[in-house]
């Protein structure tokens, strides 16, 4: 991810643009999950602010900085967005109920999932209508090219861009350390004893700083092979 990073520096503001909107529309499925996860189960406190919604102004609203400031600033100095949001929930139903919470826990990244497969989908087929082909090299958002040049390259871009980026959100969020989503989802492999010490600790803790550090520190090691994987699935036999 670092060598990623450093391969974007020098992005025109049309590609930053396009790296935001990605980035909104993403996180606002994400957290859309979880919403519609916790409102299924029977908690409505994400419904009730409006977040079961792929409209982003509720989100936007709930978080701000994560939103709008902190992913701008990172799209100007890094070239890609980094930031974050939050859908509420009832820790007394969280508890009461702790595999239902953990299946909201797992809808956020599940959502970035499907966005991986829907934009896979939509690489294939482009490629079988003659439209697509793989590139010749890789990027972080260049993972699929235009045959000819024109709109079909904005929709190459932004076809590799929702590809990637919610693969990213997807693995760092499966990450099972609190506060990442996989934390929330530990519940559903624990007798239910289990589960609730482990909820108790897990939503009191006062070091999920630390869960952040851990995974800052290891997303490499992780994203890396399952990028590589998710590319060679996409395009059988080509890079390998």
């Amino acid at each position: 991810m670092r060598a990623m990073t450093r391969s974007m520096e020098g992005v025109n503001v049309i590609e930053g643009a396009a790296w935001y909107f990605v980035f909104l529309f993403s996180v606002t499925l994400h957290e859309a999950g979880h919403a519609w996860a916790a409102m299924k189960g029977g908690d409505l406190t994400a419904y009730e602010g409006g977040q079961v919604s792929i409209d982003p102004l509720p989100h936007i609203r709930r978080e701000p900085f994560g939103m709008v400031v902190l992913p701008i600033i990172s799209v100007l100095i890094a070239g890609w967005p980094f930031g974050y949001a939050s859908a509420p929930f009832d820790p007394a139903w969280a508890r009461t109920y702790p595999r239902r919470a953990a299946w909201m826990s797992l809808a956020g990244p599940g959502a970035n999932l499907l966005l991986v497969c829907a934009a896979a989908l939509l690489i294939r087929g482009g490629m079988a209508a003659g439209l697509l082909d793989s590139p010749e090299s890789l990027g972080f958002a260049h993972v699929v090219a235009a045959t000819t040049p024109g709109m079909m390259d904005t929709v190459a871009l932004f076809l590799g861009m929702f590809f990637t980026l919610n693969l990213l959100l997807f693995v760092l969020n499966m990450i099972p350390v609190p506060p990442l989503d996989g934390s929330g989802a530990v519940p559903l492999v624990l007798p239910e004893k289990l589960a609730l010490s482990y909820q108790d600790v897990v939503m009191g803790s006062p070091y999920a700083w630390l869960g952040i550090l851990v995974a800052w520190n290891v997303f490499d090691v992780i994203f890396t092979p399952i990028f590589v994987l998710s590319i060679n699935l996409l395009y059988p036999g080509h890079y390998g």
